[in-house]
């Protein structure tokens, strides 16, 4: 089973809706593939910003900070449920199309989940400046990157055509919003859904996998064209 997952390292509702989800796929007794694809919630965020989150929240809302910080640890306690640690008061606001850039080049190397992991932990938990070329070069080697090589690909600029691909194919497929899961290309999920409404998915796709497998193998020890010919 495939499951592309479109998501922002700077998210906090991706970062519990991935933990969400491999909760479900722990209980899940079937093969899955997991790919993460690049949408930037602001492509136009300044590399570090001089404000904090509640600053940020409050100015883009209209509210004060006190309700933008009370709103901050309601979500710090959603995480906590999700077995994750938000430091939300010490986050670096920071722009995410190099750290994206940084996860197709993972991909490459087949260290694209690790890469995913780490970035989000550095940068919710951590409180790491995850624009920063020195940092996340470091975030890269931890995660199973050659740190020399990745340098390079950040001064290089490469990979910013597909990030910006992936962008434009969120807008097609109709990701309104992150994270946005898709199950072999059929079944949509938005949001960070509770654990048993991403089982009740990989459920139901899973047995439509099984049901075409089983299509499949009764095919090729028969003549299906013959059979359906003589109906």
């Amino acid at each position: 089973m495939k499951i592309e997952i479109w998501s922002d390292f700077a998210c906090p509702f991706c970062y519990i809706g991935k933990r969400r989800f491999e909760q479900a796929i722990e209980q899940f007794d079937g093969n899955v593939k997991v790919e993460f694809r690049s949408f930037e919630l602001d492509p136009n965020a300044p590399r570090k910003a001089d404000q904090d989150i509640h600053d940020m929240l409050a100015g883009k809302y209209g509210m004060t900070r006190e309700k933008a910080k009370a709103m901050n640890d309601q979500m710090t306690e959603q995480a906590k449920e999700a077995g994750l640690d938000y430091q939300m008061d010490t986050i670096i606001l920071a722009n995410t199309h190099d750290a994206h850039r940084l996860s197709h080049y993972a991909k490459e190397q087949g260290k694209m989940v690790e890469f995913t992991e780490r970035i989000m932990k550095a940068y919710f938990t951590e409180s790491k400046h995850i624009a920063d070329f020195e940092s996340l070069a470091q975030l890269a080697e931890e995660s199973g990157l050659l740190k020399e090589e990745v340098l390079n690909v950040l001064e290089s600029g490469m990979y910013s055509d597909q990030v910006r691909a992936d962008q434009k194919e969120a807008a097609q497929v109709g990701v309104r919003g992150v994270p946005f899961f898709v199950f072999n290309e059929k079944y949509a999920v938005s949001g960070a859904q509770p654990v048993e409404s991403f089982l009740q998915v990989l459920h139901k796709v899973g047995t439509e996998e099984q049901v075409t497998a089983k299509k499949t193998e009764w095919c090729a020890d028969d003549d299906c064209g013959s059979l359906e010919g003589n109906k």
